[in-house]
């Protein structure tokens, strides 16, 4: 066989035309290896690597060069931060909002529901004092939080603990309950139509008693204890208005007013004792002066049953609310309606002025709470995280410059709140 240096010029001459046309041809041509070798013999063994190179591996590398050119999309400095921020504060929020008793984590506004549950079933009613919430629902027992602040480990959350459970206070469940504002004494009404009368003792509550059983008695429904707790007052299912004196060892009944008959369904005192007023079934609202028992103003403006009345604490104003869905103001020197606040769009179930008569406070059966300004006869804040009914809503005795009160649902559940105060 010839060596690529033996063949003479003519040869390789002859050979090149036809290797240029296969090259430069448009109707491309493959061959064979087997079938090139007879046409270039000298050159392809000359040069083998050239030709037999693989279209496939020639472009997996460029794929490779191309991806190794474009830079990889890289995690900003500031989601990393992120990302590990979101787990520190889940971390810190865990252990700054552990239960002070059991540990378990909890919200910093709701009881602890591991070893605090406030009520199995709804909670209809809340009194406050100046250091305790007392709560009552479906169930027979009466709870008593405690609102003083208490360090819980970590200096900057506070607990509400229950400072007290009174036990089959009420056999079927209890309705309303009413403290004096000294935080003296509370009464509560049952769904057995017993009314008791609670003292506060060496830091407990003790049963001293109660309205004698009779069948007026047992007609009673809402009720409202004067500021030194020595007068209660409540409404009838017929619609009339008692109020009993209380003294050490008798409770004596002083005052049996009558209205037109219609379901006396609340019930409020002023701060001076000098007036009260009932709500009823038929939307009529009344405003009694204590001292001589003579009704003052029958107020209209509610033609639905309502639910909720309350004075401000200068006595000036009575807010007064139901299932007509409107917050009603009077003036109570002259019974004149000076307001309507709209808003809610369920009944209103409870309605309570803070101690410097600042703000007005409403709950309702949608689950929300407003909070509204009395100077600018508007809402100022709506709450919304219950989706069931909320049966009661009060203040808590301010302490420094910052409001909070306490609402109680259809849940069991109690639950306080604070105002932000944006630090």
């Amino acid at each position: 066989m010839a060596t690529p240096t033996s063949l003479s010029s003519a040869t390789m001459l002859a050979r090149l035309p036809r290797l240029n046309f296969l090259l430069l041809s448009r109707s491309y041509r493959f061959f064979s290896p087997n079938q090139l070798l007879q046409y270039t013999p000298g050159f392809l063994f000359t040069a083998p690597a050239a030709l037999t190179l693989g279209i496939p591996a020639i472009l997996s590398d460029i794929w490779d060069s191309v991806l190794r050119a474009v830079p990889k999309k890289k995690t900003s400095h500031m989601k990393k931060r992120h990302r590990q921020m979101a787990g520190k504060a889940l971390k810190d929020h865990l252990d700054l909002n552990r239960c002070s008793s059991c540990g378990e984590p909890k919200r910093a506004h709701l009881l602890c529901p591991t070893c605090v549950a406030a009520h199995p079933v709804e909670i209809f009613s809340l009194a406050v004092t100046p250091s305790q919430v007392i709560s009552c629902s479906g169930a027979s027992s009466l709870k008593v939080h405690s609102t003083t602040p208490t360090p819980t480990g970590t200096g900057t959350e506070t607990d509400f603990p229950i400072a007290q459970s009174i036990e089959a206070a009420h056999k079927i469940g209890c309705h309303h309950l009413a403290t004096s504002a000294d935080g003296t004494r509370f009464a509560s009404v049952g769904f057995g139509g017993e009314v008791k009368l609670w003292s506060f003792v060496d830091g407990m509550w003790v049963e001293e008693g109660g309205l004698k059983e009779s069948k007026k008695v047992s007609e009673i429904w809402a009720v409202a204890l004067s500021a030194h707790g020595e007068y209660l007052a409540g409404t009838t299912l017929d619609g009339r208005i008692k109020v009993w004196h209380i003294q050490k060892d008798d409770v004596e009944l002083i005052r049996d007013l009558e209205t037109k008959g219609s379901f006396g369904m609340c019930i409020a005192l002023s701060a001076d004792g000098c007036l009260t007023a009932s709500g009823h079934a038929n939307g009529n609202v009344y405003i009694f002066l204590n001292e001589t028992g003579r009704m003052i103003h029958s107020l209209s403006g509610l033609v639905s049953s309502v639910r909720a009345v309350s004075f401000s604490p200068g006595g000036k104003l009575l807010a007064a609310a139901g299932d007509s869905r409107v917050i009603q103001l009077y003036e109570t020197s002259s019974g004149e309606q000076v307001a309507a606040l709209m808003g809610h769009t369920s009944w209103i179930t409870s309605l309570d002025w803070s101690h410097t008569g600042e703000f007005l406070l409403s709950s309702a059966l949608d689950g929300k709470v407003k909070v509204w300004s009395a100077e600018r006869r508007a809402c100022v804040a709506t709450l919304s995280e219950s989706d069931v009914a909320i049966w009661s809503a009060k203040w808590l005795l301010k302490v420094g410059t910052t409001e909070k009160f306490v609402t109680a649902s259809a849940k069991g559940s109690i639950t306080f709140y604070r105002e932000a105060t944006g630090v």
